[in-house]
This record gives structure tokens, C-alpha cells and sequence, in this order.
């Protein structure tokens, strides 16, 4: 397994991202490791989302407390999806929905999984 990075995301400054970043602290993801963005979600221009983006590489982990934390634009997060599992063959978890973890099935129930998202 490769290196465990964290996304977390809120929609503006003034809103507080330390439920995301406790969750992370408790699966020890690195401080390090722990990329925080405080502005909308429609779409993927965002700081700290691109600085992990060019981070992560094949067999790496990002954990994301939920599927709206990556972002609102539902085609744009399913490219994102595609990006990070298929092109860079990192892995996504996401926290509330245990069943959107691409560690867990590498095969066709796997591929049909992550699909669906």
C-alpha cells in the first residue's frame, strides 16, 4: 500500500472543517497528508484538491468523510472518480458510505461499485 492522504472540504471560510479533520486524526492519516479546502464544491478549482491531485500516485489512499466533501457537480465528481482510481490507480474511501472503498473489491463487483458512483 502506498501513502494515506485525507480530503476535507467545507463551503466557505467561515464554516469549521475540525469534525472532517478529528475523523482523520482517529485513522491517523498524517498531519502532513491532510489537504483542506474552504470554498464551494461545484467545481474541482481548488487549491488543496489540485495539490493532492498532483501528489498521489498508484496504490495511494484518500479518505473523504463523505461523497459531498469532494464536491456538488455530480458528472464532474465521477471524472474525478475516474481520474483518481483508474488513471492515477490511487484509492478512494468514503467514511459514511463504507461501501465506496476501491481497496476492497479490485475485481468486476469492484469496477461495477466504483462505476456506480
Amino acid at each position: 500500500m502506498g501513502n494515506v492522504y485525507a480530503y476535507c472540504r467545507v463551503s466557505s471560510p467561515d464554516q469549521n472543517e475540525d469534525r472532517q479533520i478529528i475523523c482523520m486524526r482517529e485513522l491517523q492519516v498524517p498531519e502532513d497528508n491532510v489537504f483542506v479546502d474552504k470554498q464551494s464544491g461545484k467545481d474541482f478549482e481548488r487549491p488543496q484538491y489540485k495539490k493532492l491531485m498532483r501528489r498521489i500516485k498508484a496504490d495511494d489512499l484518500i479518505y473523504i468523510k463523505s461523497i459531498d466533501r469532494l464536491g456538488r457537480n455530480y458528472s464532474e465528481i465521477l471524472e474525478q472518480w475516474k481520474i483518481i482510481t483508474k488513471d492515477k490507480k490511487a484509492n478512494l474511501y468514503v467514511i459514511d458510505m463504507p461501501i465506496l472503498d476501491t481497496r476492497r473489491e479490485k475485481n468486476l463487483l469492484g469496477t461495477f461499485i466504483g462505476d456506480l458512483v
